[in-house]
């Protein structure tokens, strides 16, 4: 078939439109106290309505603001951060988790050294004083004593 014939051109028929990814609006605290004082001084029959379609905003929105408005959080009034929340003490607890590993890692370490230290005095026949626990005076004893 010939362009003339169908009454279309080809070119018309192979563009397509693209359209981007919708985005989530985010309104400043400050914005939402400005609509809502404007929904306060609206009096006459339509001006709410005339008022949100100017904005482009949804009656039920405007509702929650004004719940969160009464609530006294000006915070609730800004956008919430999604996600897991950071809780002080468990940022706390893994800090000090990681602090035991590392001294339990660095304890691990002396007794190792003290181990081959007391290996090589034994190989070497350096006479080693121990303390006599049982004493509970820390009073050293010599081995051969």
């Amino acid at each position: 078939m010939s362009q003339a014939q169908n009454g279309k051109s080809e070119e018309a028929g192979t563009q397509t439109e693209v359209v981007g990814k919708a985005k989530r609006r985010q309104h400043p605290a400050e914005y939402k106290l400005r609509i809502l004082r404007e929904v306060d001084e609206c009096k006459g029959k339509g001006e709410v309505g005339a008022l949100l379609r100017r904005e482009g905003l949804y009656s039920s929105l405007v509702s929650k603001w004004r719940e969160q408005r009464e609530h006294g959080s000006l915070t609730g009034l800004s956008g919430h951060r999604r996600g897991p929340k950071v809780d002080a003490n468990a940022v706390e607890l893994a800090r000090l988790q990681r602090e035991n590993k590392q001294l339990q890692e660095k304890l691990e370490r002396a007794e190792l050294i003290i181990d081959v230290q007391k290996k090589v005095a034994r190989l070497l026949g350096v006479p080693l004083a121990d303390s006599d626990p049982s004493t509970g005076s820390g009073q050293r004893l010599s081995k051969d004593s």
